[in-house]
């Protein structure tokens, strides 16, 4: 994956971001239990909608584009200005 190309702020910002994200309670629990089971490098632990955790191929579990699982929250539209 190519690196993106930020200006040093933006760069920043987004690392900060990123670093409260990871820190959030569930993605530490998440973190906590992967580490628990013990990653390979032939699958992917997976954490369903029901909490639990199952072990799927590399493929099966990065292809969210394929199944149509990108896309499904509810897109925000434009707000809409007023003609004056």
């Amino acid at each position: 994956m190519a690196k993106q190309k930020l200006s040093a702020k933006a760069a920043a910002a987004k690392k900060a971001r990123d670093l409260a994200y990871a820190k959030t309670p569930k993605r530490r629990k998440r973190k906590r239990e992967n580490q628990a089971r013990g990653q390979r490098s032939d699958s992917d632990l997976h954490h369903t909608k029901s909490g639990d955790i199952v072990r799927v191929s590399v493929a099966y579990n990065r292809n969210t584009h394929g199944r149509g699982e990108v896309g499904r929250r509810k897109k925000r539209g434009k707000k809409k200005r007023s003609v004056t």
